[in-house]
């Protein structure tokens, strides 16, 4: 792409060159809870699925598909571009916004996906859910065991302050957010479109209204492919408008 004379090359680009790159092993220690979480104000949009965190004057608007129990998404939430998405909410430079699918139930077994999604609705309703999500990735189980029951994300939720009360804990145990939970997995399934009818995948990004498609999907789970394209993405909105990916 070409604008002023000045040829624009877009950090995704440099996804190609790691085409021979697996998944990155998460560190062992565990990165601490980001500061700032407290202060970010968070709201369930106005078509009763979209949950959007940060500013909503930022210019970066980043819109996630994720799955609680998706290894893909807990490499993005803790070793890839998540940390760097949650500092940029912090200092006001982008807004996230989340879907939240539960199809691995389905195709897994279980119903950790589902417990999981109506705890993340309960804590926002207690303005702890940026919190609350993070902390589900960093103890995630692994997929094939159904480790999100009641116990467990009530033992979660407890690493975040603020956030155990009476009513948070009858809304977990209830599955009090059951029709949100349904209406959620389907608002990704339609996010798939015609092509996509099961929905587009987990982790799927959608930022500034433009999707990082699957095959450069590997610049959300390296951290500093991501800073740098939220970077630019910040400082040239348009020209990321115009980018053909």
């Amino acid at each position: 792409m070409v604008r002023g004379g000045r040829r624009v090359v877009w950090c995704v680009a440099a996804v190609l060159a790691f085409a021979g790159c697996g998944r990155t092993e998460v560190p062992p220690e565990r990165p601490p809870a980001f500061s700032g979480a407290e202060d970010l104000p968070e709201k369930l949009d106005a078509d009763g699925t979209t949950i959007t965190v940060g500013d909503p004057d930022a210019k970066v608007k980043v819109h996630l598909y994720e799955d609680p129990r998706c290894p893909y998404c807990e490499q993005f939430e803790t070793s890839g571009g998540g940390p760097q998405l949650r500092k940029a909410l912090v200092d006001r430079r982008a807004t996230a916004q989340y879907t939240l699918a539960s199809f691995l139930d389905d195709r897994v077994g279980g119903s950790g996906s589902k417990k999981a999604v109506n705890a993340l609705r309960a804590a926002l309703e207690e303005g702890k859910f940026v919190e609350f999500h993070e902390m589900l990735y960093l103890y995630q189980p692994e997929k094939s065991i159904d480790g999100y029951t009641d116990a467990y994300l009530l033992k979660v939720a407890g690493e975040v302050e603020g956030l155990r009360s009476p009513a948070f804990d009858a809304a977990v145990k209830s599955m009090k957010y059951r029709a949100f939970v349904t209406a959620s997995q389907k608002a990704y399934e339609r996010a798939g479109g015609a092509a996509e009818p099961e929905g587009p995948g987990t982790p799927t990004a959608v930022i500034n209204d433009k999707r990082i498609p699957a095959e450069l999907g590997e610049v959300l789970l390296d951290g500093t492919l991501f800073t740098q394209l939220l970077q630019q993405i910040h400082t040239n909105p348009l020209e990321w408008e115009h980018t053909t990916l």
